[in-house]
């Protein structure tokens, strides 16, 4: 007969729960190795160990389906109290308290100590709503602290201005008043030159036309483009041009910045001739209506039309002789009240 073979143990690929029979015929034990036992065989003389039974899943706290995802959120149980809601922010903390104020507010006297108090204490907690609005400003070269002090002029207007009962948010109602409040004094006190609303107004198509163009085409727009884009001519594109160059004088002693170049007063002035003879010119207007009318049109004959002096006889119907005389006779009366000569 054959030698028996050794049986081992291994694992099933389907466990079955029922108990293993008992065999008829025990095996041989096995002989021992030189480099011991497998990981996971019995020892010699140990009992083998049988099947082991299906591991039950463990408890959970609340039943759910095997395939169901863990990720998702579950209902709380009944007897669970809700969690408490999160404050929003800081934002819903100023919205509480300007409303508190209001109340507070229009229950007191203007002109008291309490009324002026609260009234600072609301100006005090929107001033991150004036930050938020001048912040749309950054850009225009302007010192933060003005911006933020006109915006603030706005917010006070708003804030004297505004009924709670309408059902408004105040924030809704002061941010249209606090941005035309800065947006007015933009108009009318950073501007060297006053530019009419209109021009002004136009002037944001332009530049909001141009960005569009620029990037439509990836060059600079020219002048017939945008004039087509906002069906408007091409002068007035250019007077907006110009009205947007308004915020800030270039000073004539300032030097030019890159080419070293001197400033404008230095290239485009001049010493006019003519300034020297205006003070003699308004002395001699001035003399003039003092002397005959004959003598004062022989004057204008020779001296303003050019004419001769025989010119002037053939015109007046003297001889030359006595024109010469005259002439003379009113040179001398004018040198003798000039001022400047004395």
């Amino acid at each position: 007969m054959p030698p028996q073979q050794e049986l081992r143990p291994h694992e099933p690929r389907h466990q079955d729960p029922r108990p293993a029979e008992p065999r008829t015929a025990e095996p041989r034990a096995a002989e021992p190795r030189p480099g011991g036992p497998r990981p996971g065989e019995p020892r010699a003389g140990e009992p083998r160990p049988g099947p082991r039974p299906p591991e039950q899943p463990q408890e959970q706290s609340q039943a759910a389906p095997p395939d169901a995802p863990q990720d998702l959120p579950q209902e709380p149980s009944q007897d669970q109290s809700p969690a408490p809601a999160r404050p929003q922010g800081r934002g819903a903390d100023t919205r509480a308290l300007t409303q508190v104020l209001f109340g507070q507010l229009k229950d007191l006297e203007p002109g008291t100590s309490e009324h002026h108090r609260v009234r600072g204490a609301l100006i005090e907690a929107n001033l991150p709503l004036v930050r938020y609005a001048a912040a749309r400003f950054r850009s225009r070269n302007e010192p933060m602290e003005d911006v933020v002090q006109v915006g603030t002029i706005g917010l006070i207007n708003a804030i004297d201005r505004f009924d709670p009962e309408r059902g408004v948010q105040f924030p809704t109602f002061a941010m249209p008043t606090v941005v035309g409040e800065i947006k007015r004094y933009f108009r009318d006190n950073v501007r060297t030159v006053h530019v009419p609303r209109r021009l002004h107004e136009l002037w944001v198509q332009v530049n909001a036309a141009t960005e569009d163009l620029t990037t439509l085409h990836g060059r600079t727009p020219t002048t017939p483009e945008i004039a087509e884009r906002l069906r408007i001519s091409e002068d007035e594109v250019l007077s907006c041009i110009e009205a947007g160059r308004s915020y800030h004088a270039t000073s004539l002693e300032a030097a030019q910045e890159g080419d070293g170049m001197p400033g404008l007063l230095d290239r485009l002035g001049y010493e006019d001739p003519e300034l020297a003879g205006v003070e003699h010119r308004d002395l001699v207007r001035h003399l003039l209506v003092q002397l005959p009318e004959r003598e004062q049109r022989i004057l204008l004959l020779r001296y303003y039309n050019n004419l001769t002096q025989s010119q002037i006889s053939a015109e007046l119907g003297v001889s030359q002789m006595h024109v010469s005389r005259l002439l003379a006779r009113s040179f001398a009366r004018l040198r003798s009240a000039n001022r400047i000569e004395a």
